[in-house]
């Protein structure tokens, strides 16, 4: 059963570090900063609220999707793509012994060659490929946005609170404590964030980032020019991923613009 994907330790942990993330954030610092029986305290609590529950939907969608799979059937159209023998042959998964599609990899810790795969995730104890791309970058825009949200409350507490009494060490500690923390936290996925945004506006997985290095390095070596041939336009390539509908952007399972997984345009085909 899928379900037995959350029986992880990682896992586990996202959830803990989530719940702890939210029981401070409102009813530790709201309550303290402006109460939350009050309408600007109610407010912050809903936001909040809102962008833990998505980030959770996002992170089980993550989870339970499966990457994708290459169908024990698929084999290359050596006459349409105008390839090799030799070139057909490099196509073939040295470890699965079948075809492998463009942008298809083997994973070593799924046994398996997974679609469009970016990389194998240990917090979601599964690959990000094809199919769950989107709810796992959605999953980073929503911890992100909600991250830096509880930071700002934290700093925004700490530093409106009065101080100037004696006997209460343990506390300041523990407010300085949570505003590194969520500091760091915030960094930490808005990096992650960053690094997935220019992914997508170039139409590259991680995996395909780190070979384009050598390609163009190579390249350049032999007086060439090198363009990932996947990397149409930025607004193109927005969509590819996140759909061509902006108001469905937000939602983790609209992935209806996806296709089979098999084939992708390349630059001659934009042309």
């Amino acid at each position: 059963m899928k379900l037995k994907r959350f029986l992880s330790i990682p896992i586990l942990g996202v959830f803990l570090l989530l719940g702890f993330v939210y029981h401070i954030t409102i009813f530790i610092f709201i309550e303290d900063w402006i109460g939350l029986q009050s309408s600007s305290g109610s407010l912050n609590a809903l936001i909040f609220t809102f962008l833990t529950a998505f980030s959770i939907f996002s992170f089980s969608v993550c989870v339970l999707t499966d990457p994708g799979q290459v169908p024990p059937s698929y084999a290359p159209d050596v006459e349409q793509s105008g390839i090799s023998d030799e070139e057909t042959k490099r196509k073939i998964c040295d470890r699965c012994a079948t075809y492998k599609p463009p942008r298809a990899h083997h994973c070593r810790v799924c046994r398996r060659c997974v679609l469009r795969m970016d990389h194998h995730c240990l917090w979601v104890n599964n690959c990000v490929g094809y199919w769950n791309y989107k709810a796992f970058f959605m999953l980073i825009f929503y911890a992100t946005i909600g991250s830096i949200y509880s930071t700002i409350i934290v700093i925004t507490c700490t530093f409106q609170k009065d101080w100037d009494f004696n006997g209460h060490i343990p506390l300041k500690v523990f407010y300085v404590t949570c505003g590194v923390m969520m500091s760091a936290l915030s960094l930490t996925l808005g990096t992650l964030f960053g690094w997935h945004i220019y992914l997508i506006i170039h139409n590259m997985t991680t995996i395909e980032y780190y070979e384009g290095i050598r390609a163009a390095w190579m390249a350049k070596k032999s007086g060439h020019n090198y363009r990932h041939q996947f990397d149409l336009n930025a607004y193109k390539n927005i969509t590819l991923v996140l759909g061509p509908n902006m108001l469905k952007w937000w939602c983790p399972t609209a992935v209806s613009h996806l296709k089979d997984g098999l084939t992708f345009p390349v630059i001659r085909d934009n042309s």
